[in-house]
Parts: structure tokens; C-alpha cells; sequence
């Protein structure tokens, strides 16, 4: 498998470069990376929804019955693509107040179980400042969307930077495999 890998050393070199543009790219123009993402999501929903609409169509030609949760599954996809490109700054705000409203909700439950715990386990504070720190994070999205989603765009540009570092060494790592074969 080394053989391999470190013969196509310069696919994780060309994924890693990608990454870091991409990275890059968001600090730069994060407007620009926040409706590129949109459309993807758009196009993923819709293409979704479709392969799901022909699914349940070529199911109930093979005569298994009408898979009718399919059909609405394909349907919800087919609107919620359509809705995303006909409201993108819409459906970027209802996200965020879905996260928003997520980390409120998980940081609650785990305060509760840190404090159900605290008997049992030792160390529970953390799983307590970890709660309390998602509350604050999910509250902080809640009260400022236009902050909380530049902050959310910078948090996937710091992890595609990252990622692109790491995997550009790995494949000059595998280059070098490569050379003394």
C-alpha cells in the first residue's frame, strides 16, 4: 500500500494546495465562501431529491409496492433546494440558528449530566465548562448571526489551512517513499 500511496504522492500535494486556497480564500472573501456554500447545498438537496423521486418510481416498477417515504424524502429534498436558491440568505440564517439553537441545547444537557454525575465521576467541572462553553457559543450565535456565521466561515478556513499544511507534508513524506524505492 506504501508503494502505491507514495507513487501518487502528488494527489495529496494537489488536495493539500486545494485546502489551503480554499482555507485562504474564506479569510479573504468569506461572503463569497458563505454563498458558494449555499449553492452546494442547494445542489446537493435538490440532486438528492431527485435520485430519490426515481428511486421510489423504479421501486414500484419492480413491483415491491410504492415506497412512499421515499417519495416524500425526494420531494422535501427537491423543495429544499429549490427554497436555498430562491432564499439563500434565508436558509444561512435559519443554519445558524439551527446551530445556534443545538449548542444551547446540548450544553444544557451536559451541565445536567455533569451534575447527575458528579458522585460517580471525578472531573465532572469539565464536562461543565464544557456545557457552559456551548451554551455561551450557541447564545452567541443566537444574539449576533452576522458575527456567529463570519466566525463559523473563519472555523472551516482555520481547519482547511490546517488540513492542507498536514496533507502537503504527507505527500512530500510519500514523495520521498517514492525516490528511495
Amino acid at each position: 500500500m506504501l508503494g502505491q500511496l507514495s507513487q501518487h504522492w502528488w494527489v495529496f500535494v494537489v488536495r493539500g494546495v486545494l485546502a489551503l486556497l480554499f482555507g485562504i480564500g474564506t479569510f479573504l472573501m468569506p461572503g463569497v465562501t458563505l454563498a458558494a456554500l449555499i449553492i452546494l447545498y442547494a445542489l446537493y438537496a435538490f440532486a438528492d431529491g431527485v435520485v430519490a423521486v426515481v428511486a421510489a418510481f423504479g421501486r414500484r416498477s419492480a413491483g415491491d409496492g410504492f415506497p412512499w417515504s421515499l417519495l416524500l424524502i425526494g420531494i422535501a429534498g427537491i423543495l429544499a433546494g429549490v427554497v436555498t436558491f430562491l432564499y439563500p440568505g434565508l436558509t444561512a440564517l435559519v443554519l445558524l440558528y439551527l446551530i445556534a439553537a443545538w449548542h444551547i441545547v446540548r450544553g444544557v444537557f451536559e451541565v445536567i449530566a455533569a451534575i447527575r454525575l458528579r458522585k460517580e465521576i471525578r472531573g465532572e467541572g469539565w464536562l461543565i465548562a464544557a456545557g457552559i462553553l456551548s451554551i455561551v457559543f450557541g447564545l452567541f450565535l443566537a444574539m449576533f448571526p452576522a458575527a456567529g456565521a463570519l466566525a463559523l466561515l473563519w472555523m472551516i478556513g482555520s481547519f482547511a489551512i490546517v488540513f492542507g499544511i498536514i496533507v502537503i507534508a504527507l505527500g512530500f513524506r510519500l514523495r520521498g517513499f517514492a525516490h528511495a524505492s
